[in-house]
C-alpha cells in the first residue's frame, strides 16, 4: 500500500513512518521540516516538503496514494487552526484526487460520554483542554460531511514511548478500562492496523493502554 503521512515529524507521525516502513508500505512523509528531522533512510520513504494549507502541494502529494494517515498537531491555545483547516484541505484534496481512505488522530473530547453528550461537554472535563478539543471537533466535522472512508482515533494523553501491543479500544466511546494515556507507538500501531483491517470506518475510536 502507498500511504502519505501528514504530521510526519511529530511524536505520533515519526512512529507512523517507522512502523509503516516496517510493514512494507511505500510511504510519503509530508511536512515543512521533513528534510531536517532525521527521518529514517529507506528506499520506500519519499520526503515531500510542503505547506499544509497549500491546495496544489497537498493535492500533488496525495495523488496516486492508496490512503492517508494524519497526525496533525499544533499548540493548545485555540488560536492554532492547523488541525481544523489542515484537515479541511486534506479532505478537499483527497476528494479531488479520488483517494477515499483516511485514518486520523483526533482528541478524546470528541468521543461520546453518553448519548448526545460529548466528553468535552461534561462538567468534569478540564477547561484548559477545551480550545484544542474544539479544533479536533471541527476537523472531525469536515470528515463527517465528506465522501471519504474515515476513521478518527481519539486518544487521551499521548506518551512518547514505543509500542507495547497492549491496549484497548472502543467505537465512539472511551474504552474500558481507561488509563487516560496511550503510548505514541501503540497509537501508531492501531492506526496502521485499522488502515489494513477497516474495522472502524465512519467511527471515532477511543484508545488506552
Amino acid at each position: 500500500m502507498k500511504v502519505i503521512i501528514f504530521g510526519a515529524t511529530g511524536t505520533v507521525g515519526r512512529q507512523l513512518v517507522k512502523q509503516a516502513l516496517y510493514r512494507g508500505h511505500e510511504v510519503k512523509a509530508f511536512g515543512r521540516n521533513v528534510f531536517t528531522d532525521n527521518l529514517p533512510a529507506d528506499e520506500k520513504l519519499e520526503l515531500v516538503q510542503g505547506a499544509l494549507f497549500d491546495e496544489g502541494q497537498v493535492f500533488k502529494a496525495i495523488k496516486g496514494c492508496d490512503a492517508v494517515l494524519s497526525s496533525l498537531g499544533g499548540d493548545s491555545s485555540g488560536s492554532d487552526v492547523t488541525r481544523s483547516l489542515g484537515m479541511k484541505n486534506i479532505v478537499a484534496q483527497m476528494q479531488k484526487a479520488s483517494v477515499r481512505r483516511i485514518v486520523a488522530v483526533g482528541g478524546m473530547g470528541s468521543l461520546n460520554a453518553e448519548e448526545e453528550l460529548l466528553v468535552m461537554d461534561t462538567p468534569e472535563y478540564p477547561k484548559q483542554f477545551l480550545p484544542v478539543s474544539k479544533e479536533h471537533l471541527k476537523a472531525l466535522e469536515f470528515l463527517k460531511t465528506s465522501t471519504l472512508d474515515w476513521t478518527v482515533v481519539c486518544p487521551p494523553d499521548i506518551i512518547n514511548a514505543e509500542p507495547t501491543g497492549i491496549f484497548v479500544t472502543a467505537a465512539d466511546y472511551p474504552p474500558t478500562p481507561n488509563s487516560n494515556r496511550i503510548n505514541s507507538g501503540d497509537l501508531a500501531l492501531f492506526m496502521l492496523t485499522e488502515l489494513e483491517r477497516n474495522e472502524f470506518i465512519h467511527h471515532r475510536v477511543g484508545i488506552s493502554n
